[in-house]
């Protein structure tokens, strides 16, 4: 497969995933605003699992999704981290300040937008962190769909600085949202940890061993606080990983159509349903929304720029191949924050208060306008070009 055919194929595949997560997210507010609501609420309230002597574990169909079958895209999230860094975007110390400063203000901007916008509510400020980062495979998804005539370069750029918005996000999580901490659990997780790196400083290259490990670790951080997902990213990362192929690589092969297909639209069905009869307005009025959304709308690109601005000053100017129109195309496309917006949110009011409600609104409206702008901000400085020059553009660094 020649490299323009790859770069074709690699667009149209976001470009389905994009819809299927989007058609994911309808279905999941059709349902909750149907006469199937009731039913849809129970089915994701019923509880099951297993219990085997001490071993006991029943949670709701929500928190299997939420906490076992994110895992899994957390897993991949780790793997794709250690990829870029060792062999890609990442692989060059140079390289790596841009989308560094870009993750960082990123992150950092969004955050203040959301506390100003609720300053006079110190009860929301738990949900700061809700817009700081960006989804990969929406974001990705989202610029194939509406955004065809950006170059190859902005693609690698904005995965990443997704996958390190999302390693911070991932950090965010087990600093600021961890239940009541068990040590013995976390000294159990830590000598999981500690075996895995063994195994790789002794060169195994197997994946089973670490994916058993993994499940083991799982299972103490679960019960350790820290929220499970974690889990999935530190098994990624200790993966080992080669240029020409490895573990790691063969793992996130198996899970990337699990993950693309099955377990992100099954999040997104779950968790972006929001009952709007009769609330709609009081929704609208919330100051979580707009904080969520103006965080993603304003702060994310704000703030990318704001990084890369910085890093430019400091390194003497772009990089070679990157300039001032294409950071400013691909910038509105970092708004969108969905998957990890929605799962922080989770996370910040765990109790399914109302404000979570407001926090899902602000994720896809600022969402929705996040694309919005960045589509047209890229259609106006990067026109659609004719399909057969278009691929070759896009296949050129």
């Amino acid at each position: 497969m020649t490299q323009a055919h790859g770069a074709a194929a690699a667009v149209e595949d976001g470009a389905r995933a994009g819809w299927v997560l989007a058609a994911a997210a309808l279905l999941g507010m059709v349902l909750s605003n149907s006469a199937l609501a009731s039913a849809w609420h129970a089915l994701l309230d019923a509880r099951w699992g297993l219990t085997l002597g001490p071993l006991h574990l029943v949670e709701s169909n929500l928190r299997w999704i939420n906490d076992a079958l994110m895992a899994l895209f957390f897993l991949q999230v780790g793997i794709e981290i250690k990829r870029e860094w060792l062999f890609g975007a990442l692989s060059d110390r140079r390289a790596r300040v841009l989308p560094v400063a870009a993750a960082l203000g990123g992150m950092l901007v969004p955050a203040l937008v959301f506390a100003a916008v609720n300053a006079g509510h110190p009860r929301n400020l738990s949900g700061w962190a809700v817009p700081a980062a960006t989804d990969i495979a929406f974001a990705l998804g989202l610029m194939a769909l509406f955004a065809r005539g950006l170059p190859a370069r902005a693609r690698v750029f904005l995965t990443a600085v997704a996958v390190l918005d999302d390693l911070g996000a991932v950090m965010i999580i087990a600093a600021f949202y961890t239940a009541q901490l068990s040590g013995p659990m976390l000294g159990l997780a830590v000598a999981t940890v500690i075996a895995m790196g063994l195994l790789a400083n002794f060169g195994l290259r197997r994946a089973w061993p670490y994916l058993a490990l993994g499940l083991l670790l799982w299972w103490w951080v679960l019960h350790s606080g820290v929220h499970p997902t974690v889990a999935g990213v530190l098994t990624g990362v200790l993966l080992p990983q080669q240029r020409d192929g490895g573990a790691g690589q063969r793992v996130e092969r198996a899970l990337a159509p699990v993950v693309t297909w099955a377990v992100l639209p099954l999040f997104a069905l779950a968790n972006a349903g929001i009952e709007l009869h009769g609330s709609l307005g009081e929704l609208l009025r919330s100051p979580v929304t707009w904080g969520v959304a103006l965080g993603l709308l304003l702060g994310k690109p704000l703030g990318i720029l704001g990084g890369v601005f910085a890093a430019s000053r400091a390194g003497g100017g772009l990089p070679a191949g990157y300039s001032w129109r294409l950071m400013l195309a691909l910038s509105g496309f970092c708004g969108v924050g969905f998957t990890m917006s929605l799962f922080i949110a989770d996370l910040a009011w765990p109790d399914g208060a109302a404000v979570f409600d407001a926090a899902r609104m602000g994720v896809l409206l600022g969402t929705l306008l996040a694309v919005g702008a960045g589509s047209v901000t890229a259609a106006r400085l990067y026109p659609r070009r004719s399909s057969r020059k278009a691929v070759r553009d896009r296949a050129r660094p």
